[in-house]
């Protein structure tokens, strides 16, 4: 867990966008990540609802830290989205990864993300490709 910890930190310090979408880490662990965001009014599209890269971005932090809490460094292959519900301005959103496979070369994540409600607004899957490559080597 403090590994976990440490890479997200480490991650979250260089990665301006997740700053500036004011991304909370409520939890991290190996293949786990749980974020939290408030939806602002400059997120909002021309139906004043949330953009939905909004969601996407939320979604695709969460795979990033789930998917390199394990101390060795992952990128993103192939992701999709599924839009369930609208988001408005000053929602609270939550992203939470589950781990469905993971192999030396690759590994396969879905994200929920919900609002304050508890109902999920989007439906999230991604595909990382592992290089091999440690976060922080012992050398």
């Amino acid at each position: 867990m403090e590994l976990a910890k440490k890479v997200v930190d480490k991650m979250m310090n260089g990665d301006a966008f997740s700053q500036w979408l004011d991304i909370e880490v409520l939890e991290i662990s190996t293949g786990f990540c749980k974020l939290q965001m408030k939806v602002r009014k400059e997120m909002t599209n021309g139906f004043d609802i949330a953009h939905g890269g909004i969601t996407y971005s939320l979604a695709d932090s969460c795979l990033a830290f789930a998917a390199n809490a394990d101390g060795i460094q992952a990128v993103s292959i192939e992701t999709s989205i599924s839009h369930t519900k609208k988001v408005m301005s000053d929602d609270i959103l939550i992203a939470t990864s589950k781990e469905i496979n993971k192999t030396n070369k690759t590994a396969l994540y879905n994200i929920t993300i919900t609002n304050q409600d508890n109902l999920e607004v989007a439906h999230f899957k991604g595909t990382v490709f592992r290089t091999g490559k440690e976060w922080f080597p012992k050398n």
